[in-house]
């Protein structure tokens, strides 16, 4: 009998105490939640706020270029000028047929079994369809050849069989253009290989210096353009970013008398990272037509680079 009562007097205590301990646990859980619902809350607007002060700084830097560039010297000499915005070698019509010879074109490895033009033509002209034309110093057909000529590995080559003189379409800042060049002849192949025979013009000194004290997540300068569109309504250009990221974003600011992008990482996310950087194309819509308006970097203050300095568009940046 005592044993039926003390079980009858303990059970509701027991449930009594078990609803004051579950009780306490989901006010404790409750708080924890409630606490990090607020720390993730905090976190979101600390991150909304320092969004908005980088994209605030960064359109802020993208009118300090355009102002800096529009109406000025260098923008003169630029458009003056020839800056080519296309590959300065093209490949025989309808491209390689093998994939030895597309081997051998980008590793540079060629061969000569022929003669070149031993003496040097007279300055040519760069031509665009309005505007007057640009007189430059040709390249020698040796010297065209030896920038195309680098390699010296044992993979397949082309065989040059000799060259002349001769005209190339090219894309410019200024515009389409044809462009005096040297036509190499190739073994097997019914079509030349065209070499630009005139360098660039030099690059204006800026007007603005380059971005300081800037996080990757706020501006980052871009890798060098790609190409742009034949309506001349959106560019392709490569920008940076690392492997700890969602990649690069790029952001335009139009004037009328430039195109300032500028580049950026997002979602930039803390912890071990291996140091790789990497290149993607980023293709960026116009408003109006590029033109002859110039294209610029932001994070530089410069016009945003085509070509590699040692590659077979030398580019005109340096």
């Amino acid at each position: 009998m005592r044993t039926k009562t003390t079980r009858t007097l303990r059970l509701p205590l027991a449930l009594a105490l078990l609803s004051a301990a579950v009780g306490a646990v989901a006010g404790c859980g409750n708080t924890q939640a409630g606490g990090h619902g607020a720390e993730s809350r905090r976190e979101a607007r600390a991150r909304q706020v320092a969004e908005a002060g980088a994209e605030s700084r960064r359109e802020a830097r993208a009118r300090q270029v355009a102002e800096a560039w529009d109406g000025s010297g260098a923008a003169r000499t630029w458009r003056a000028g020839y800056y080519p915005m296309g590959d300065a070698v093209q490949p025989p019509e309808g491209g390689f047929r093998a994939g030895a010879d597309t081997r051998a074109f980008t590793t540079q490895n060629f061969v000569l079994r022929g003669t070149l033009p031993a003496a040097g033509r007279e300055p040519g002209e760069v031509r665009w369809k309005s505007g007057a034309p640009l007189t430059l110093p040709l390249t020698k057909a040796r010297e065209a050849y030896e920038s195309v000529a680098r390699g010296g590995n044992d993979g397949p080559r082309l065989t040059v069989t000799g060259a002349r003189p001769g005209r190339m379409a090219l894309a410019t800042s200024r515009g389409p253009a044809t462009v005096p060049a040297w036509l190499f002849t190739l073994k097997g192949y019914d079509t030349p290989l065209r070499r630009a025979a005139v360098a660039p013009s030099k690059l204006p000194g800026p007007p603005i210096g380059p971005a300081r004290g800037v996080s990757a997540s706020e501006l980052e300068g871009l890798a060098g353009l790609v190409e742009v569109s034949g309506d001349g309504r959106s560019v392709t250009v490569a920008a940076g970013h690392g492997a700890c990221d969602d990649g690069p974003a790029v952001h335009v600011l139009e004037t009328g008398g430039s195109v300032v992008l500028s580049a950026f990482v997002t979602g930039t996310r803390e912890g071990s990272c291996t140091g790789e950087m990497r290149r993607q194309e980023v293709t960026v819509r116009l408003a109006g037509r590029l033109g002859d308006r110039v294209l610029l970097d932001a994070f530089t203050g410069r016009p945003v680079p085509y070509g590699e300095p040692n590659g077979l568009s030398p580019s005109w940046s340096r």
